[in-house]
């Protein structure tokens, strides 16, 4: 058996097996997951439905790290899409100070993204809704069946959870199947499109990423051995929260060893631009919204007129034979999982590059698969709402 271009022995040897079949299992993983969806439709759909056609409804797109990143991918993509009131809040900043995100005059819909369920974040974030908000309902997209989220979402009529397909609950490090999946989920769920429609798109980015598994692991490693000391992603719109996403993997996976930025085009230009130099690789999801694109293309030209990075890579429905993600007429949210398969396959090309272990790249434990060290304090303000 092969991952990513490499041997088992010589994964388990490199301590990246892991990564490495999280990484390759992706595309069928989504399959799996739309006809799971589908076969359960009529238990979520009535569900969501019914909170959906409540007035005034805010969604609320949330979870820690990782988790937290899917949601800001998509809650522009959603909230352009289907015109409803969608905001991403990362769980650490209502943790830390809910009254400036929770609003107890909006009912709420809060869809919790969490790998495990257990964080201790996720889990306040959700306790403090519920003490807060009198008209809350919550969503759960969770990969681990046994986690606190999913056990607490079979006690309450208020809360529906959604589980992933077996083996997206990553025993790696860092999320990469945890993540695709659950944005995938959530795009299915709220995106407003009819399940035939998107098993359609589902399987054509999976044949192009199965595709693109036989050609990007190489140009990843190349890249990798350039001896980088720093890598920059931008994104327009939605496609900076995964940037956001993308720059994350790679920090984790280089143990901080190569330091990492996102932005967007247009925001780069404020300064962080100083980061770029002849040590940085610069990569680009490029939007496939005419307008949004022409943003991009503009600092594209920029970046290659000036000359200043050390390599410029832009993904594109119609970038060059190896860079191209051709899906012709898709949306940013579709454009989103071949360009965040790149990134995976970068950071963990990056991680052997430095000597590390993909599979753990942290060995002396300072930073965990699931986080530890968060004292979570009672909250001493509004008693507790009802929510039946």
């Amino acid at each position: 058996m092969r991952y990513l271009d490499r041997t088992a022995d010589w994964l388990a040897e490199h301590g990246a097996t892991h990564t490495a079949r999280e990484i390759a299992q992706q595309p069928r993983l989504w399959r799996e997951l739309i006809a799971q969806l589908g076969a359960q439709e009529p238990d979520w759909r009535p569900w969501l439905n019914k909170v959906l056609k409540t007035p005034n409804l805010r969604i609320v797109l949330s979870g820690a790290g990782t988790s937290a990143f899917a949601g800001r991918t998509l809650a522009p993509l959603l909230r352009e899409r289907t015109g409803r009131r969608i905001e991403a809040i990362a769980t650490t900043d209502i943790v830390a100070d809910p009254l400036a995100w929770l609003d107890p005059r909006l009912p709420t819909l809060l869809v919790s993204f969490a790998r495990s369920g257990n964080s201790p974040e996720s889990v306040a974030a959700v306790e403090l809704a519920d003490q807060l908000l009198p008209d809350c309902h919550h969503l759960v997209l969770t990969c681990n069946p046994d986690g606190a989220l999913a056990q607490r979402a079979r006690t309450g009529e208020r809360t529906y959870a959604v589980l992933m397909p077996d083996g997206a609950n990553d025993q790696s490090f860092a999320m990469t199947s945890s993540f695709s999946c659950m944005y995938l989920a959530a795009l299915t769920l709220l995106g407003g499109h009819a399940l035939s429609d998107v098993r359609n798109h589902v399987e054509e980015v999976a044949r192009l990423c199965e595709a693109r598994l036989r050609q990007w692991p190489r140009l990843a490693r190349d890249l990798a051995d350039r001896g980088l000391r720093r890598v920059v992603y931008l994104g327009s719109s939605g496609l900076a929260g995964l940037a956001e996403e993308a720059a994350l993997k790679l920090l984790e996976l280089s143990a901080g060893r190569i330091a990492t930025r996102f932005d967007s085009p247009l925001g780069v230009r404020h300064g962080p631009k100083f980061m770029i130099d002849c040590d940085t690789c610069v990569v680009m999801f490029m939007s496939s919204q005419p307008y949004v694109r022409r943003y991009d293309d503009d600092f594209h030209t920029e970046l290659c007129r000036d000359d200043i990075a050390r390599r410029v890579i832009a993904l594109g429905p119609d970038g060059d034979e190896t860079l191209a993600v051709p899906l012709p007429d898709a949306e940013d949210a579709w454009l989103a999982l071949p360009y965040l398969l790149f990134a995976q396959l970068f950071a963990f090309e990056c991680s052997l590059a430095q000597g590390l272990t993909p599979d753990n790249p942290c060995p002396t434990g300072e930073v965990n698969r699931v986080v530890q060290g968060v004292t979570i304090h009672p909250w001493r303000g509004p008693k507790a709402c009802v929510n039946g």
